[in-house]
């Protein structure tokens, strides 16, 4: 008997090689028309940003750290499972034993690894902050000081937050997760 699971987990979808970028926004495309946002939150292609000097000029790259594979944030259900894996371009989805069974997902410190390595936090969902919000810094070199969000940036889960240190204000830049709101 298979048990639906009622929290959200990432999974590991394969797809055609160079097509990643194309089957991230089918999928979020077809979440938001059929009315899955609920089951299917963050779909991420695995990059890498690396810096190559070539005739003494930095140039940035950017390469996929697993061609042919993108991670998906879902909440697994008959129908979530149907409309990702019938998405344009998704071949299955990895640690499924196929027959039609639900794969097995991600360990949570293996999509910590992963997100962190491209300069993304895994709470990116679980708080919304909007500019002007006070908040407090929870750790790292600014821990216990309070400050206002300048900027959000969603998709890294990164705030800009306004802090007041030694008489001036500046600017520190922190993770969704070394915040919490006042």
């Amino acid at each position: 008997m298979e048990t639906v699971e009622n929290e959200k987990s990432w999974y590991v979808l394969h797809t055609y090689s160079g097509y990643e970028n194309k089957v991230k926004m089918n999928l979020e495309s077809r979440a938001q028309s059929m009315n899955m946002e609920n089951h299917i939150f963050r779909v991420v292609v695995p990059e890498e940003e690396e810096v190559e000097i070539k005739d003494g000029e930095e140039k940035k790259k950017v390469h996929k750290t697993f061609p042919g594979y993108v991670l998906v944030e879902m909440i697994m259900s008959d129908e979530s499972w149907y409309v990702v894996r019938n998405t344009p371009g998704v071949t299955g989805f990895v640690g499924s034993h196929g027959a039609g069974s639900k794969p097995a997902p991600l360990l949570p410190d293996e999509i910590e690894w992963i997100l962190k390595r491209m300069g993304m936090s895994t709470r990116i969902h679980d708080t919304n902050f909007e500019k002007g919000e006070s908040v407090t810094i929870t750790e790292g070199a600014f821990n216990n000081l309070s400050g206002i969000v300048e900027e959000v940036d969603s998709e890294k889960g990164k705030l800009k937050v306004l802090i007041e240190m030694f008489g001036r204000e500046t600017i520190a830049e922190l993770d969704y997760d070394q915040v919490d709101k006042i």
